[in-house]
């Protein structure tokens, strides 16, 4: 199903996304997780990304938003992309839970040549607890997040607060 926004900005639900779980995780913390691509099937890589991530034993996903098809910013030459979050529940912290993403990225084929570029996938740690981390490997949160529509609207819909 679809639900046009305005002329560049329409939700799409389908198997997984939106997705609220009715498993209470163990695990300590919580992180919101940004998901986004442009090349290829990339709906039906996101069903393919939920699968992997709920069967691992370092994250349990706890809600995913529906998606958002939006139009790119920064480098404009390209598709619009689909972008998603999810939030799960997690026993690495923040530099582990960064190390495991990226292993995900290629796993998946991960392509992006250069900033803001069309890409595959792209896996961004939004927020970790209420934790405020400025590293050369990682910024959390996420720079201008509140600022890009491919978080704010998929926040809105989600019943999960961080």
């Amino acid at each position: 199903m679809k639900k046009k926004l305005d002329k560049n900005n329409t939700l799409i639900f389908q198997k997984n996304y939106p997705y609220l779980s009715q498993k209470k995780s163990t695990k300590p913390y919580q992180s919101l997780l940004g998901i986004g691509g442009n090349i290829g099937d990339v709906r039906r890589r996101f069903n393919h990304l939920f699968v992997h991530v709920q069967r691992s034993s370092f994250v349990d996903v706890v809600e995913t938003s529906p998606i958002l098809k939006n139009p790119p910013f920064g480098y404009l030459e390209q598709d619009y992309f689909y972008n998603a979050l999810i939030i799960v529940k997690t026993c690495l912290r923040p530099k582990a839970l960064l190390r495991y993403i990226l292993r995900i990225e290629k796993k998946f084929g991960r392509k992006c040549s250069f900033p803001d570029a069309p890409r595959t996938l792209d896996i961004d740690m939004i927020f970790y607890e209420q934790e405020v981390i400025k590293s050369k490997e990682l910024t959390v949160p996420h720079p201008h997040w509140n600022e890009r529509t491919s978080v704010i609207i998929p926040l809105v819909h989600m019943q999960t607060k961080m």
